[in-house]
């Protein structure tokens, strides 16, 4: 039997974006996707019309999607949601923007379902990738941060902010527990974690295009990254790896 897949979509505030990316997602991964999947909208605190559109695009194209709801914000929050509630074999998610090109879908999850790897990461900074319309702030600002994570952890993935992810039931089961971090700062982490944790993680070298109407405010996402790292440099890491999480 094939391995199932949930593709999660983290939203808030997203009624306009949010039905043109279930559309686009269901075409292709109709056509494309190695394995049987599932579309699952994880809204996290939206005060707009999200919810309502989420649950109609459920009801429309039940079982391919789904839908969940927090009433609390943080993409990491409702990550750790679906994830952990999913009885899938393979967990992915993707901005709700589709900034990274779609064909990087099905090498991502084969890295998982057939070449035994833990995580696959889409990676914007690595030889093949391509990157257009993104500002110089935003390409020195990520570029900086993965150095310092680098230089920091002496990790080998090389671009940890890519919204566009894949990870194993299992891994997630052990990995997502322990991260701490519920907001934007919960890939860096559960990158690090898996990685001193000795899971396999391949990069995948992706097709992106920057959103001018991105909801990241750089500035204070790049200060909270940095608050996480310091907290997992000096101790963090090894306290996490020894807990049971919960």
């Amino acid at each position: 039997m094939p391995p199932r897949v949930d593709v999660v979509i983290p939203v808030l505030n997203e009624e306009r974006a949010l039905p043109i990316c279930v559309d686009m997602l269901l075409r292709f991964l109709g056509e494309s996707s190695p394995y049987p999947f599932r579309i699952v909208i994880a809204d996290n605190g939206s005060t707009d019309r999200t919810p309502e559109i989420a649950e109609a695009l459920s009801q429309e194209n039940w079982p391919r999607v789904a839908w969940s709801r927090l009433e609390i914000r943080g993409r990491g929050r409702a990550l750790r949601k679906a994830w952990l509630e999913s009885d899938a074999d393979i967990l992915t998610y993707m901005d709700v923007d589709l900034s990274t090109d779609l064909a990087a879908f099905p090498p991502m999850v084969k890295a998982i379902g057939e070449e035994g790897f833990d995580l696959a990461v889409g990676s914007r900074l690595m030889k093949g990738s391509n990157v257009s319309k993104r500002t110089l702030k935003r390409e020195i600002t990520s570029r900086s941060y993965n150095v310092i994570i680098k230089a920091t952890f002496f990790t080998r993935f090389s671009d940890a902010q890519c919204g566009f992810k894949a990870i194993s039931s299992s891994a997630a089961q052990a990995l997502v527990p322990k991260v701490l971090d519920q907001g934007w700062f919960f890939d860096s982490e559960l990158l690090i974690l898996a990685e001193k944790g000795g899971y396999r993680i391949k990069d995948i070298p992706v097709r992106w295009v920057d959103d001018p109407d991105t909801r990241v405010r750089v500035v204070k996402t790049a200060i909270d990254d940095l608050k996480g790292l310091y907290r997992l440099r000096f101790g963090g890491v090894s306290r996490a790896l020894k807990s049971d999480g919960g």
